[in-house]
């Protein structure tokens, strides 16, 4: 069995740092463009993802001008484990509504019910839930009471209801961490390591596997709706 914690404010460093664990573990199920170990920019991505979730963490309590809640899954048994982690942002102007922002379980806890125990703990506190996943992963947020309603980018726009909230979800800026000079520095030692034609295999190697991903979520989206 699982225990839920509710965070609206910053956790501590114990379970902080296990939820950057499970963000940088499962970085390709976290990511919209479902980067895989073998490509050589993964260790860019794993940063600069586990970059942004430490920042939506930050900004539990509102330090950052947005909304942003936290629900924590750890083992019944051992209490200082974390199992699983959401972290979702409400909406603005509609108190019924939310996105789930980031999302993961341990490796160890899979096929538990970890992330059904998550999502419905979302649901019930905001029953207007909104989340995008990969086409694969469709069928088991349909088995947790979710619909498809469009595509976005690469990924599956999922809702409980048949439509987005019309309010507004407040986002943080994460696009300078890319063009940061820790980014820059990864990719420096990748590029000396593996020379610039590995290097720009692996960004075409990217580009190509987000333009696949985003052509089947739409197709996806189209056949869905008939």
């Amino acid at each position: 069995m699982n225990a839920l914690t509710h965070f609206n404010t910053p956790p501590g460093e114990a379970i902080n740092s296990q939820i950057l664990q499970l963000v940088v573990d499962h970085l390709t199920d976290i990511s919209a463009m479902e980067i895989a170990p073998s490509n050589l920019l993964y260790s860019i991505y794993q940063y600069a993802i586990g970059f942004e979730v430490h920042l939506y963490l930050e900004a539990l309590g509102g330090a950052k001008g947005i909304a942003v809640e936290l629900i924590v899954a750890t083992d019944e048994h051992d209490p200082d484990t974390v199992t699983g982690f959401a972290l979702y942002l409400p909406v603005k102007d509609d108190p019924h509504a939310c996105g789930i922002a980031y999302m993961a379980e341990r490796a160890s806890h899979r096929h538990l019910g970890v992330l059904q125990t998550l999502v419905n703990d979302v649901v019930r506190r905001y029953p207007h839930t909104e989340l995008t996943c990969g086409v694969s992963k469709v069928g088991a947020f349909e088995a947790m009471g979710f619909q498809v309603i469009g595509s976005r980018g690469p990924q599956v726009l999922m809702n409980t209801f048949d439509h987005s909230t019309d309010g507004l979800m407040g986002v943080l800026d994460v696009a300078p961490i890319y063009s940061s000079t820790e980014v820059r520095q990864i990719h420096t030692y990748l590029l000396q390591r593996n020379g610039k034609k590995a290097m720009l295999d692996a960004e075409k190697k990217r580009d190509r596997q987000i333009d696949q991903l985003t052509a089947k979520a739409k197709a996806f989206v189209a056949e869905r709706q008939g």
